[in-house]
């Protein structure tokens, strides 16, 4: 199956602004990101602290932006490494940023790094500061992995004991089930259900076929590697891993047949499940930075922004049923608040967690039930034209390091609506705890 996207430079389409009076512009100056690893790759003799480093000074590098220009740092990320659980912090002084310049970190699952951006927003809007960088980073391939409760009781009780006696009876306590480690699980915690679990029964429930959803990871695959022989991925940064080769491009794209996808097995819901290893996003490793400014900041220092950064929303829904509809709930409700329509949308970026997620996500969008029974609304908002959709890959394909996806997203539709003279952009994902986010962005004038 073949998939040929032309792309043009042209002049941006003639359209309202969004911008509004008294109002403060805020733009996307810049984005950069490592190379998205497949987990347990080559990323497997750094730390997790080296992708963020690596970005902070690549952004550096990019923006030739003074180290003290910043006001402030944030950066997403879900699974924590206790020895930087302040991880934008450690990135900024070890990228040399001031360390004037404050910086803390934030999680909310998959959309982490999309809250270190509008939070970014919020700062500006607010008048507390005119320049800050926010990213996100995760590192699947080595990821913190705990003792069991009893024996972290035990080696707790043991730091306490006093004397020989106390330490050895303490050590003799000490049995095989004692050594058995928790590993850290892609599940709910309030339902104990694992992601792709759910998004079988989502697939289930709104008749996405098997078919259906390896046609859209083919799909997804076959344009994010035309994207990367056309060079279009220009927000990726290489890096060195130490004691090999220099890293310069994402290793998880890999265009397959159908008649290849068609031989594995349901990865979750066995025999009958229609998700599978291939049709899903796979554990990575990476890191994302953006700069974002007041407009008026970011002209005075001399730059010609990428973006706008417009209207935002996050939603929030059931956990078990609708874990993954994210975009069908905050769609309707930033082009709401943008006063938009999706056919006044020109550039699509949806992550994608599983093709079976995106699948019902476009059918739950385009049914007047659903949005009348679950979302309390008169009529669908409709589904993007596939024309404008995801049209450099995805997550599926290119990788979805959990804290640093959304940044990739907003930085791609920026590209994108400059590349094929677009106007509005529209970014939206589905986030673990039923969560969700969308944010309008607007082409800054070329």
């Amino acid at each position: 199956m073949d998939y040929i996207v032309l792309h043009f430079s042209f002049q941006t389409k003639s359209k309202k602004t969004l911008a509004r009076p008294g109002v403060k512009n805020i733009v996307l100056v810049e984005g950069v990101r490592t190379p998205f690893l497949f987990f347990c790759s080559n990323s497997i003799v750094i730390s997790f602290s080296d992708f963020p480093f690596c970005l902070c000074r690549g952004l550096l590098n990019r923006t030739g932006v003074p180290k003290d220009a910043v006001d402030y740092i944030i950066y997403g990320t879900v699974i924590q490494e206790v020895k930087t659980s302040n991880v934008a912090r450690e990135a900024a002084m070890g990228a040399g940023f001031s360390d004037k310049i404050p910086a803390h970190t934030v999680t909310m699952a998959c959309i982490s790094s999309n809250q270190a951006m509008t939070s970014a927003v919020g700062l500006i809007a607010a008048g507390q500061c005119d320049a800050v960088v926010a990213g996100g980073v995760e590192f699947m391939s080595d990821v913190p992995i705990r003792h069991s409760r009893k024996m972290r009781k035990t080696m707790l009780s043991l730091n306490k004991a006093k004397t020989l006696g106390q330490k050895l009876s303490l050590i003799g306590s000490i049995r095989m089930a004692h050594l058995s480690p928790e590993l850290p699980a892609v599940a709910e915690f309030s339902t104990a259900e694992t992601m792709g679990h759910s998004a079988d029964r989502l697939a289930a429930a709104f008749g996405v076929s098997r078919v259906e959803q390896d046609e859209f990871a083919v799909r997804s695959h076959s344009l994010a590697k035309k994207a990367q022989e056309s060079g279009l991925l220009e927000d990726v940064i290489s890096f060195k891993v130490p004691g090999r080769d220099i890293v310069s491009k994402d290793n998880g794209i890999r265009p397959s047949s159908m008649e290849q996808m068609a031989k594995l097995k349901p990865a979750f819901i066995k025999p009958h499940g229609t998700v599978t290893a291939a049709n899903s996003s796979f554990l990575t490793d990476g890191a994302s930075a953006v700069l974002i400014m007041s407009e008026e900041k970011a002209l005075a220092m001399g730059y010609k922004p990428k973006a706008y950064l417009r209207d935002f929303v996050y939603v929030s829904q059931d956990p078990k049923d609708q874990l993954l509809l994210g975009p069908t709930y905050s769609t309707p409700k930033v082009l709401e608040r943008a006063g938009l329509s999706m056919s006044d949308i020109d550039v699509f970026e949806f992550h994608e967690a599983f093709a079976g997620q995106i699948m019902a996500n476009l059918k739950a969008m385009d049914s007047d039930w659903f949005a009348q029974t679950y979302m309390g609304r008169k009529s669908k908002v409709g589904t993007p034209s596939m024309d404008k959709f995801n049209l450099w890959g995805g997550s599926l394909s290119l990788g979805h390091p959990f804290g640093a996806t959304g940044c990739r997203l907003v930085t791609t539709v920026a590209h994108r609506l400059k590349k094929e003279g677009g106007q509005y952009g529209l970014v939206a994902a589905c986030a673990a705890g039923g969560q969700g986010h969308a944010m309008v962005i607007e082409a800054y004038p070329q």
